[in-house]
């Protein structure tokens, strides 16, 4: 095929596949089930005059005719109280409570939208859900936001191909900023209001960025050279600390709520939990826990809302795992065998449960009641692992991006309760001294 069809062929598909827009699928609809074959509903037979004369009388002799078969000529006497109902309505008032209502969880995806040329690739992080209620998806060298509050799409950037594809994005707390880790070893940062980049940190790693985390004005990137790197953006020397403790690619990381503890996976099947306080010491690549009871890789990692030493891990295919952590003595709590490839893991921030998302064989998602670990839900849409999961700001809706180039929300986690719960302190805004940078 020469140049010419190729571009053209390139042309015709994106033209009948824009990224971000929702599929309408076809569905039969109930009504129409009646009519297969050209054969009306049978509900819908008129009845002939010898048919409609035998109803009658079978009518007539079953009694069906009469409008009231059991009737009272007087009424029924008042039933005498035995127990005055004030009473009885005082004696049992301390036993009313109001009944927990079950919730309905979803068993289909709410939306379904197109995301063509997304990178089927377990060991990147192409998905994020910011505060501002923006999601941030790469497919291949282009970063696109949907903002979910309208359902508009718009491409941020795209890379050249000497610097691509886009190997990780990650929301900074604001909901503003965007990191963008790239297949050349560089992080870019954007201001997504004004579709403008910030600029590029350098010299971090000398391989793919596929995993980056927030800690208010300091980026985390994990490289596919086994190396960890804090970055304050605010600082023209942006490196203040390294992390060396994986042999093999850093495909997973969270900081935990408080900011003090970050937790890092790795293809070389082991986890690290790193301490600010240790690392802030003279010994800055010194692990707080090396935890090595993971069998594959260890890209799945999330931290518990309810508890801030709990962290839930999950394993690749030859593990099929998760596993919770007591992250202050390094201790396993607990391990389940899911049955499938653990690529990502999110917890409901107004319940106790844990939603994983999995690759072969089922490339299902599956809710867990926690510390029970017993199934409350199990979901399947996609037809390919589900590799990338965010979570919205409000708790309650899950996107999942899968190897299938679809975007998939669910309401899986429901509506959160209306009691008021006070409002988290604002982290600082860690671009707030952007513009010293020159």
């Amino acid at each position: 095929m020469d140049a010419g069809s190729m571009n053209s062929s390139s042309y015709l598909k994106a033209q009948s596949r824009s990224p971000l827009q929702e599929q309408f699928l076809h569905r039969k609809n109930s009504k129409d089930n009646g009519r297969k074959g050209g054969k009306e509903n049978p509900t819908a037979t008129v009845n002939s005059p010898s048919r409609e004369a035998y109803r009658k009388q079978l009518a007539e002799a079953l009694n069906l005719n009469r409008t009231r078969i059991l009737a009272f000529k007087n009424k029924p006497p008042t039933p005498v109280e035995l127990i005055p109902q004030g009473h009885l309505s005082s004696s049992l008032h301390y036993q009313a409570k109001p009944a927990k209502t079950r919730r309905c969880i979803p068993q289909t995806s709410e939306r379904t939208l197109d995301a063509p040329d997304l990178v089927d690739d377990f060991y990147l992080n192409l998905l994020d859900w910011g505060s501002k209620n923006v999601l941030a998806i790469a497919l291949e060298n282009t970063v696109y936001l949907w903002d979910a509050s309208n359902g508009s799409t718009s491409e941020l950037v795209t890379v050249g191909d000497e610097d691509g594809p886009v190997t990780s994005v990650n929301w900074a707390p604001d909901g503003l900023h965007l990191s963008i880790g790239l297949n050349n070893s560089n992080v870019q940062l954007w201001d997504s209001a004004s579709c403008k980049q910030l600029r590029t940190l350098r010299g971090c790693h000398r391989s793919r960025v596929g995993s980056m985390a927030w800690n208010n004005h300091i980026l985390t990137t994990g490289g596919m050279d086994g190396k960890i790197i804090n970055n304050d953006v605010r600082i023209r020397s942006h490196i203040v600390e390294t992390y060396r403790g994986h042999q093999q690619e850093v495909c997973g990381l969270k900081w935990s709520t408080s900011g003090q503890q970050l937790a890092s996976g790795g293809n070389d099947n082991l986890i690290h939990i790193w301490d600010r306080s240790v690392a802030s010491s003279n010994s800055a690549t010194q692990w707080f826990h090396r935890l090595e009871e993971h069998t594959s890789a260890v890209k799945a990692l999330a931290w518990c809302p309810f508890q801030g030493n709990l962290l839930a891990s999950g394993g690749g295919g030859g593990d099929r795992s998760i596993k919770f952590w007591n992250t202050h003595t390094g201790a396993c709590l607990n391990s389940i065998d899911t049955g499938s490839q653990v690529c990502a893991l999110l917890w409901n921030k107004n319940e106790k449960e844990l939603l994983s998302s999995h690759g072969f064989t089922q490339n299902q998602l599956i809710l867990w009641k926690y510390p029970s670990m017993l199934k409350m839900a199990e979901l399947t849409g996609h037809t390919s692992r589900v590799l990338y999961m965010a979570q919205s700001p409000d708790g309650c809706t899950v996107a999942t991006a899968a190897g299938d180039e679809t975007l998939r929300f669910w309401n899986v986690f429901g509506v959160p309760e209306v009691a008021a719960k006070a409002a988290p302190k604002a982290n600082p805004e860690p671009f707030s001294r952007f513009n010293r940078i020159r």
